[in-house]
């Protein structure tokens, strides 16, 4: 008897932009042009310009990003409900990291794009001032453990702000804290440090300042309650009402992305196919390093959807 397929639609954060992302999908598509289209008005600026054609400085800016990277999935997303239509396996869940946790809202019709747009502009400007306010960054740890890495931290004011996958662990803190954990992880063993281009130290108490004033902004949006469960970044389980779900997008700005558990909490279910569909191939590499077993599929650019066809037609 052949396995029974059960998917999963995940969704790249913050770190997944390029210049160019979701270019030959709006000269493709109408329905990924009226995704860009609408955006721009939304914002009020052209960031289907920013997207295709950057420059990559200003793409990469913390406010301008977040609202970029949300689009470009969300048109991915379109395109391929367009292209693939039928043979796209409805997904038993959705997942984000992080900033992808709002493109997985808009994929279980919680939010509308108009909404989701604004709300991530608000969200970007506010990390992005809480960043400039006090000044941080992230830094990616690879071949530790979680226990040497929260000892590592318990030696500074750094904190875990990222379970990714086993042996990449991301921390954030304070310029100087983080010079201080960088040294102390090289003597522990670290494989690699990798500083995240980033403009701030998200998911830790740097963010704290902004969780009441974003609690204030989601409260001006209307959230529906979702068709397909979202696994929470917090708490690695389902997310199934509209309170849970704005606790929780108030809760992540501040605590660690539960991003191996998530996955592992999916796979537990009995998913064996994941569609990272989004710019980049991030969420994929971490998922392959969880477990070995699970398939996954991109979609990020023609060529992907092409691929993606010609397999099924071959099934």
């Amino acid at each position: 008897m052949a396995l029974a397929i059960k998917t999963a639609y995940v969704f790249p954060g913050q770190g997944a932009q390029r210049v160019g992302m979701g270019l030959d999908l709006y000269q493709e598509y109408p329905s990924v042009r009226n995704v860009f289209d609408e955006a721009d008005a939304i914002l009020g600026f052209p960031l289907s310009h920013l997207c295709f054609e950057g420059p990559e400085e200003e793409l990469k800016r913390t406010d301008n990003v977040q609202p970029a990277i949300l689009v470009t999935s969300i048109a991915c997303l379109r395109a391929a409900e367009l292209a693939i239509n039928k043979d796209l396996p409805s997904p038993t869940f959705v997942a984000g990291h992080s900033l992808g946790e709002y493109t997985a809202l808009v994929a279980a019709n919680v939010l509308n794009l108009r909404d989701a747009v604004s709300l991530v502009k608000e969200r970007g400007r506010l990390m992005y001032e809480a960043g400039q306010n006090n000044p941080g960054g992230m830094l990616a740890i690879i071949g530790l453990n979680i226990e040497v890495i929260e000892d590592i931290c318990l030696h500074n004011s750094c904190t875990v702000s990222n379970i990714n996958c086993p042996g990449q662990i991301v921390i954030s803190g304070a310029t100087d804290t983080l010079d201080e954990a960088s040294k102390l992880a090289k003597m522990r063993g670290a494989r690699r440090l990798i500083p995240l281009k980033v403009t701030g130290a998200f998911h830790s108490i740097l963010m704290e300042p902004i969780m009441e004033k974003f609690g204030h902004v989601i409260s001006n949006f209307t959230f529906q309650p979702p068709t397909i469960p979202i696994i929470s970044n917090v708490t690695a389980q389902p997310l199934n009402d509209v309170a849970s779900i704005k606790e929780e997008l108030v809760k992540q700005l501040r605590y660690c992305i539960q991003w191996q558990p998530s996955v592992e909490y999916m796979i537990g279910t009995g998913v064996n196919s994941f569609y990272e569909i989004g710019p980049g191939r991030v969420l994929s590499g971490l998922i392959k390093r969880i477990n070995t077993e699970v398939n996954t599929f991109n979609i990020s650019e023609i060529a992907d959807i092409i691929r993606l066809k010609n397999l099924n037609k071959r099934i």
